[in-house]
């Protein structure tokens, strides 16, 4: 015959009772093994070693009221019952080491007794089946002042999932919401971005550290920045102001008093004292776009107002604080600005413990589609007006924004422009293939220059393109124009090295242009992200 084995902690306050009248008072322990419909054939009794005289008087007591019951004492020694680590690694442990016996035994485990992370600890456990145990929780009965010690219910928790699905789904859900928030509800079909939504959906809500958002002008930094500071403010992170600034306006000392205020008539024209953006952004979030333009001196000052929270405002002797968050964006690579002696090292330390790189949109041609209705939406919103496409208007124009051909070097906000264009021309909401041409043409128009086809090496490289020399930019420009209309490396090398062919100077097209392209870190699959039309 199976026997059944509790295990559970003994409750040094519930437990306790005094005295003759102890039997009229509730003790969760002497519940549990006093029900006639689930005897307990063995009780794992654990306590705390200071506990030995209450842990031997329940025993005593079992063995007046339950002698079918067989209880074994085990000190178990928790410096903090309320460290979470603490209680699992023990309670673990314990798990390991006992001598379960599947074959002849069915195991409970009491988790009223104990404090909440215990109970929680005894749960994980238990799911994970470290113990192969099922859940009871005993409850006193509705009058508590009569009736013997064994009233009371004892009842099994179901440890199955299967359950808990609605609630599982909505976490899923309320999480799912939260990154399409971040992405301004766009259906975004770029895995790598898509990747980094998630990873800094976490964060924002779990971390107060700095945040830098790097990336080519255009690709959505401050717009991401917006939406994090929104849903911090949503999870209550935040109760302040969202202050944003683009560091490249601020020169001289103009920098200074606009980032950390000044003093009434510390310079000619300080007629009144200035508060400055930090303190503005007190309690709130900061966002310093480029803030590789900022100069050495205002970024000693920041990193100053990052670490202790407070900093000197121009001309005064005393410090003032503001307790803010930090997202710093820029286009630059930091990295190499701290080896050229133009970036603090320490203050870039400071600000890449999360660092995101967003693509610009060149490469991620995937996402032109959903963010054509994102912006036809916005554009519908502002102006009270609803605008599509027609069907052949809309193929045509995704035929060529789409295309390998096209630079985009304004990225997102030069698409915005686009359609903005096209939406406005629209008559009775529709955009026609006319319409759709038209902007095509302007496009080309546009990008036909060499100086805008310079900026295909933004496009593919992104901060590192600032690093390139012009004359190799003009040529590296022209390389990769190629290679996104042509079929195959192969038929790029023809193209590029026609003559070098026919003189018989080099023979192996793709070969050469490959040595050429990892001169900049860069590969065939780099170039090809886009669809060649």
């Amino acid at each position: 015959m199976r026997k059944t084995v509790a295990i559970g902690f003994l409750g040094t306050v519930l437990d306790l009772g005094s005295g003759a009248r102890r039997w009229r008072k509730w003790r969760p322990t002497i519940c549990l093994c006093d029900q006639p419909t689930q005897a307990i054939d063995r009780l794992e009794l654990l306590h705390p070693p200071s506990f030995e005289r209450l842990a031997n008087r329940i025993k005593d007591d079992l063995a007046d009221r339950c002698p079918h019951t067989e209880v074994r004492l085990t000190p178990l020694a928790i410096q903090d019952p309320w460290d979470f680590e603490e209680v699992y690694a023990t309670l673990h442990d314990f798990a390991r080491a006992y001598p379960f016996d599947l074959d002849r035994e069915d195991y409970l485990v009491h988790i009223t007794t104990g404090t909440h992370v215990a109970q929680i600890c005894w749960f994980l456990l238990a799911e994970a089946r470290y113990l192969p145990a099922r859940l009871v929780q005993t409850a006193p009965p509705r009058q508590t002042d009569e009736g013997p010690a064994n009233a009371g219910t004892v009842s099994v928790i179901d440890l199955d999932l299967s359950r808990y699905n609605r609630i599982a789904q909505r976490f899923t859900r309320e999480r799912d919401e939260t990154v399409s928030f971040l992405k301004a509800g766009i259906a975004t079909r770029n895995a790598q971005f898509n990747t980094l939504i998630e990873q800094l959906e976490r964060v924002a809500v779990r971390s107060r550290a700095p945040m830098l958002l790097v990336g080519p002008t255009g690709a959505g930094k401050s717009f991401l920045a917006k939406r994090v500071y929104e849903l911090k403010r949503a999870r209550h992170r935040l109760t302040g102001q969202f202050i944003e600034i683009n560091c490249a306006t601020l020169r001289g000392d103009a920098a200074m008093s606009t980032l950390f205020g000044h003093v009434k008539g510390v310079f000619t024209g300080a007629l009144n004292a200035r508060a400055g953006l930090l303190r503005a952004a007190d309690g709130g979030l900061l966002f310093l776009d480029e803030i590789g333009e900022l100069g050495l001196d205002e970024q000693a000052m920041l990193l100053k107002a990052i670490e202790e929270k407070r900093f000197l405002p121009v001309g005064s002797d005393v410090e003032v604080t503001s307790d803010f968050q930090l997202i710093a964006g820029t286009h630059r690579d930091l990295r190499k600005m701290v080896a050229a002696g133009t970036f603090r090292e320490d203050l870039y330390a400071r600000i890449n413990l999360w660092t995101y790189e967003l693509p610009g949109l060149a490469s991620r041609r995937e996402d032109i589609e959903p963010n054509l209705d994102f912006e036809l939406d916005r554009f519908g919103q502002e102006q009270g007006e609803r605008v599509r496409f027609n069907v052949e208007a809309k193929r045509r124009y995704l035929a060529f924004a789409a295309a390998g051909r096209a630079a985009w070097p304004g990225n997102f906000r030069e698409l915005s422009a686009s359609v903005t264009r096209m939406a406005t021309l629209a008559d009775a909401g529709r955009i026609t293939e006319d319409i759709a041409a038209e902007e095509v043409e302007r496009l080309n128009r546009t990008w036909s220059n060499d100086e805008t086809l310079s900026d295909l090496v933004d496009a593919v490289m992104g901060v590192r393109a600032a690093d390139i020399d012009l004359f190799d930019r003009v040529q590296l420009a022209k390389v990769i124009d190629i290679c996104r209309t042509s079929s195959s490396l192969s038929d790029a090398g023809r193209t590029l090295f026609a003559v070098s062919r026919a003189n018989k100077k080099q023979p192996n097209d793709a070969d050469r242009l490959r040595k050429y392209l990892a001169r900049f870190d860069l590969s065939w699959e780099d170039l090809r992200k886009g669809d060649v039309q």
